[in-house]
């Protein structure tokens, strides 16, 4: 997705008109498989389900994505994508103050998240006020252009501008994975809410673009290029799919472990925009993968050392509930639970001391 929207927004294809295009299409991709496999899981939508899903639909698909497009423009594709690797720290952060994330200061894996936290951060910003040099890959050592190269570079102010839309952008998008994973609790049903996502995604990036570009028609024009790739893959790949893909693993993971996998996506995008694009890798990237996967070590460790306590077995449990006439002082009913567990080897009046408790009501 980077690399084609990079060439897309290069040919003058407004990031608006992407953004719209991107989501209609999401949208009408999605729309059938949400129809009919969500058909029995899909509960009844209530305004309050709604409002959160017109705010998701805000979030993502028109503030960040528009911002991350515009600040693609300032700088490059790898700077772009490399920036967002400050994704799972801004989630972080913002999960453990809506007590999403545990962090306990005595643990060594508290420790690793918050150390790795920082060092995102400043990998970020690393990036952002400093140029690294052309990166010559083994495969492509003395092919790339350094003349393209030099003149698809960005200033130092460019690069500012472009960092802090990225970054704003990137608070955005954290913001709407932990809100779709409080959405999920409410609304389980992953396909639906992605459609309802792109579909609201589609009406209000279409009123953003009227607004922003003034009614200007010709940012609608589209072919058979590059641009239409674009936005068919963006918006079925990195919006239908993706929303999906990672509603279903946040209800098991959470929202911290979805985005810890940013890093992967600069990886990928730095070795085909140094073929695609002749862009060069800047310093800070191994600060910002480095804090990154520390963030992701305490969150694995977490994962793994968490026991949670496991009920008795229980075999066979009756409850046999019987109204007794109302007592002089009390009004009570009693009930009694019947519990047949596993033969021990304790006495016969521990046993049946046990086996019945009387709740009163």
């Amino acid at each position: 997705m980077d690399i084609l929207s990079k060439a897309a927004l290069n040919q003058g294809m407004s990031n608006y008109a992407l953004v719209v295009y991107r989501h209609a299409i999401a949208t009408v991709v999605m729309a059938p498989f949400a129809a009919v496999l969500d058909k029995k899981v899909r509960p009844k939508m209530t305004l309050p389900i709604f409002i959160k899903i017109m705010v998701l639909s805000l979030l993502e698909p028109v503030i960040d994505q528009n911002l991350y497009y515009i600040g693609m423009k300032y700088t490059t594709a790898t700077f772009a994508s490399a920036m967002y690797n400050i994704l799972p720290a801004i989630t972080f952060v913002m999960a453990w103050i809506l007590r999403l994330e545990k962090v306990n200061f005595r643990s060594i894996r508290s420790h690793g998240k918050l150390f790795g936290t920082l060092a995102t951060v400043a990998g970020a910003m690393v990036m952002t006020l400093m140029k690294g040099p052309v990166l010559d890959l083994f495969w492509t050592k003395g092919s790339i252009n350094h003349q393209a190269a030099a003149k698809n570079g960005t200033d130092i102010h460019d690069t500012i501008k472009g960092g802090l839309m990225i970054t704003v952008g990137c608070f955005s998008y954290a913001a709407f994975v932990i809100l779709q994973a409080v959405t999920l609790e409410t609304y389980p049903a992953e396909l639906s809410l992605t459609v309802w996502i792109c579909l609201l995604g589609t009406l209000e990036g279409t009123i953003a673009a009227l607004i922003m570009e003034k009614g200007n028609a010709a940012i609608w024009a589209i072919k058979w290029d590059t641009k239409l790739l674009t936005a068919a893959y963006s918006g079925i790949v990195c919006s239908g799919l993706a929303y999906y893909i990672q509603g279903v693993i946040m209800r098991d993971r959470g929202p911290v472990f979805v985005t810890a996998f940013s890093p992967l996506c600069m990886v990928i995008v730095a070795v085909m925009s140094s073929i695609i694009l002749a862009e060069q890798m800047v310093i800070g990237a191994v600060i910002i993968i480095a804090g990154l996967y520390f963030v992701l070590w305490g969150k694995n460790k977490e994962y793994n050392t968490a026991t949670p306590s496991k009920p008795d077995r229980i075999e066979t449990a009756s409850i046999d509930m019987a109204n007794k006439e109302q007592d002089s002082n009390s009004d009570h009913q009693t009930i009694t639970i019947d519990v047949s567990r596993k033969e021990t080897s304790k006495t016969r009046d521990e046993y049946l001391h046990e086996k019945t408790d009387s709740i009163p009501v």
